[in-house]
């Protein structure tokens, strides 16, 4: 209802107890709580919520959605952390909403093939490490992600900014019916709600909210991309992007949120999993592809090499482990790299290529 979002609603609970308490209260025990003012209690007393809720409970029962109230067990943890999380969800889907690992991709509707491929690639690394992908289920990247997520088996969920007695765009009808298969369609708006422009950014919080981490693939500088990423980095949560050419449109937001120190760089999708400590979780079940390295290296660049080909080092690491001084390892590192056989992580650390 007008004027009560979820904070006044969280408030308006924690007074009176319940929700018929709330609906049970008077003009003036209303206007007695700070923050309610004279349009908000108006809004409480006339509102025909009761009415409202027994056409909203049909719609649930009849299309099998779950309604997830911020106390109920399969509510998204992670999202329930943070201080304007939705008091009600309204979810109809397969996947776990609190897996152990959870990841958003989002960016621009007017995706390249540059970031298409980057969605391909982020899924295939993503796979084995038992994750969820959210998205917008808009056209672009989002759309692309949730695709390369359906057709690697990996459980995707999508985010909308309307109710859900619609698909919004249209076109992804198809995609959607897929996605509630292998994963799901979440919103906190109403069934009836349209896709007004004023709720997607209201979406892209709980995008932001209810993942470990938020990539973005492709984004402009005023792109709704970049306000999931603010609001990631409001609630404390990782944010890491993909560079691009500088007169690229659409790489011009993930270069301003790396050059402002908003989001991590990401040169190559393994980037991630360093970034997120996922390495050594999986280490067993993942078994190492040893690259095979060229002859003409020396054989202090060659005992480096297969030290990196094993796991990551940081350089004073792989000092310990090569028995090599320093100062002579990084001017190794740097002929490797240069050769194109290995990559620099940030923190000194080095991967093979």
């Amino acid at each position: 209802m007008d004027g009560v979002g979820p904070l006044i609603a969280k408030k308006l609970l924690h007074h009176f107890g319940s929700a018929e308490a709330v609906f049970g209260a008077n003009f003036k025990q209303l206007t007695q709580l700070e923050g309610i003012g004279k349009k908000t209690a108006e809004a409480i007393l006339n509102t025909h919520a009761l009415v409202l809720a027994e056409q909203e409970l049909a719609f649930i029962e009849k299309h099998d959605i779950q309604v997830l109230f911020q106390d109920d067990e399969n509510y998204p943890k992670r999202l329930r952390n943070c201080y304007d999380a939705p008091l009600l969800l309204y979810y109809k889907g397969t996947a776990n909403l609190n897996q152990s690992r959870i990841i958003s991709i989002v960016g621009t509707r007017n995706a390249t093939s540059y970031g298409k491929m980057l969605c391909k690639q982020l899924a295939e690394l993503l796979k084995p490490y038992d994750v969820l992908i959210s998205s917008g289920l808009a056209h672009g990247i989002d759309a692309a992600a949730h695709r390369e997520c359906l057709a690697l088996n990996i459980p995707t969920v999508g985010v909308m900014g309307h109710g859900l007695d619609r698909i919004y765009p249209a076109a992804h009808r198809e995609l959607a019916a897929k996605m509630i298969k292998n994963g799901g369609l979440l919103t906190e708006f109403l069934p009836g709600t349209n896709p007004d422009r004023e709720n997607f950014p209201k979406r892209n919080r709980i995008i932001a909210g209810m993942a470990d981490a938020t990539i973005v693939v492709e984004a402009s500088i005023k792109g709704g991309a970049l306000i999931t990423a603010e609001i990631a980095n409001s609630y404390n949560r990782d944010v890491y992007a993909f560079p691009g050419r500088i007169n690229d449109e659409f790489s011009e937001g993930c270069n301003f949120l790396i050059k402002t120190n908003r989001a991590g760089l990401i040169n190559h999708p393994q980037d991630l999993i360093y970034y997120l400590g996922w390495d050594k979780n999986i280490a067993d079940q993942i078994k190492p592809i040893q690259a095979e390295l060229p002859l003409n290296l020396t054989k202090e660049e060659r005992i480096v090499a297969e030290a990196l080909q094993i796991q990551t080092f940081s350089i004073d690491d792989l000092s310990l482990k090569t028995n090599l001084p320093q100062s002579k390892l990084a001017m190794i590192l740097l002929t490797l790299e240069m050769k194109g056989l290995i990559v620099a992580l940030p923190g000194k650390s080095f991967r093979i290529a």
